[in-house]
């Protein structure tokens, strides 16, 4: 356990080092999808940094951090940027992909119109999206994910020391695999409810060429719609898995990306 002096001989140093183990924390919390939404203050974003910092100056090994103004501590608060920025954009991938896989949901069911603004992202967000969204959340929360995280940001300060260097881009190029990863659950996520939804399409089609005199409009939109809701509500536990398992695999690539720019350091 490291003892802040804080006296006024080493005031300068004391802050300018709370300050540079912030950087790494607040560009975390700013990608992150818990705190880095419309409805949480920046400045209550900047106090959770500090007080992030201040808990890794007293529980991690000290830092030497690079001497202040200079072009080395440039470089290193850039580094510590990117390193931040990285463990939370896993994140935001990762709760993109059910509003990815139900934008597809809804479309085919003819729900694309059903749109509101999200007042946590301020962007437009379907019915069925929030849905999907809320569910992760709660699932992330569920499952302790928000304390492994955490445990991962401060994790990171041992492994890769700030103004270490160490991001190298074997991480990079995982997180981009992960993107592509992340695709790939949002379809598999919206295959069963689209494949019946493709179904009662192919059954509305035959009937309307059968019947001509039936309307199409009137008879397809509410069976897609009925069906869509049926096949959900069947294939929800299916779902709840694939969304732990996205969760799982979030945080395993989070602490890979850490690992592996350890590993280069």
């Amino acid at each position: 356990m490291n003892v802040l002096d804080l006296g006024f001989g080493p005031l300068d140093e004391q802050l300018w080092q709370l300050l540079f183990l912030s950087v790494r924390c607040g560009a975390a919390l700013l990608a992150a999808p818990m705190v880095g939404v419309l409805a949480v203050p920046p400045a209550l974003r900047a106090l959770l940094a500090l007080a992030f910092a201040v808990f890794v100056a007293i529980w991690v090994p000290p830092v030497q951090t690079p001497e202040m103004m200079s072009f080395l501590a440039v470089l290193a608060l850039v580094q510590e940027v990117v390193i931040g920025a990285a463990l939370g954009f896993v994140l935001q991938v990762a709760f993109a992909v059910p509003l990815i896989a139900a934008e597809q949901i809804s479309g085919t069911m003819g729900l694309a119109i059903a749109t509101s603004i999200d007042p946590a992202s301020g962007a437009q967000s379907g019915a069925l999206g929030t849905y999907f969204g809320l569910l992760l959340t709660l699932l992330f929360y569920a499952i302790g994910g928000h304390l492994l995280w955490f445990e991962l940001l401060i994790e990171s300060y041992r492994i890769l020391p700030a103004g270490s260097f160490a991001f190298g881009p074997e991480a990079a190029q995982s997180i981009l695999v992960f993107m592509g990863y992340g695709l790939a659950t949002a379809a598999a996520i919206a295959l069963p409810v689209v494949l019946v939804l493709l179904m009662v399409q192919l059954v509305t089609g035959v009937i309307a060429r059968s019947a001509p005199a039936l309307n199409l409009f009137a008879l397809g939109l509410p069976a897609g719609t009925l069906a869509g809701i049926t096949a959900l509500i069947i294939a929800l536990p299916i779902l709840l898995e694939q969304f732990v398992r996205l969760l799982e695999a979030t945080l395993n690539q989070a602490s890979f990306v850490v690992e592996t720019g350890g590993a280069l350091g």
